[in-house]
């Protein structure tokens, strides 16, 4: 089965797509859809829509998960954020593939064991769940992957044992 984690954001969204079968998971690819902050919101969510689109297309994932808003001083950039969720769950479901969300304490918690580890500490864990190197990728990828992992590990009642 193939699944994605989908770190969103309106400049940078992250999406991370593995294989979960065989009781472990594998790294299949990782992606950034980047949109120009100098377009209008509805061109720069229609970048995102095609290219998620692109993404599922290819790997026809049966689960998504899509990291939850957190809270947010400035609520615009609250606004924004929900706009995006919005358009990438509405894209994932018109394709046919089930939504689950999670924080972002519940993927930290997942994939690094500590619900407010930092970035790195994340991308580490990722590179070493996966078995990959991760050392020029964006945090938006490897907060896609350790979505992903979180979505699998749920999916399939594994723990970290499991996976090394």
């Amino acid at each position: 089965m193939i699944i994605l984690g989908i770190d969103p954001g309106l400049n940078k969204t992250g999406v991370g797509v593995l294989k979960v079968g065989n009781k472990n998971l594998s790294y299949l690819n990782h992606f950034v859809i980047k949109t120009d902050p100098k377009e209008s919101l509805v061109l720069r969510l229609k970048e995102i829509t095609i290219g998620l689109s692109n993404i599922i297309k290819q790997f026809q994932p049966s689960y998504a998960a899509v990291e939850d808003i957190f809270y947010s001083v400035n609520i615009k950039s609250a606004i924004l954020l929900g706009q995006t969720r919005g358009c990438i769950i509405s894209t994932l479901v018109a394709s046919g593939v089930e939504v689950m969300e999670y924080t972002a304490l519940q993927i930290k918690k997942s994939v690094v064991g500590y619900g407010k580890a930092d970035k790195e500490q994340v991308k580490k864990m990722v590179e070493m769940l996966l078995k990959i190197e991760l050392k020029n990728t964006l945090n938006d990828a490897s907060d896609a992957l350790a979505c992903a992992i979180c979505l699998g590990l749920n999916l399939t009642n594994y723990t970290f044992r499991n996976l090394r």
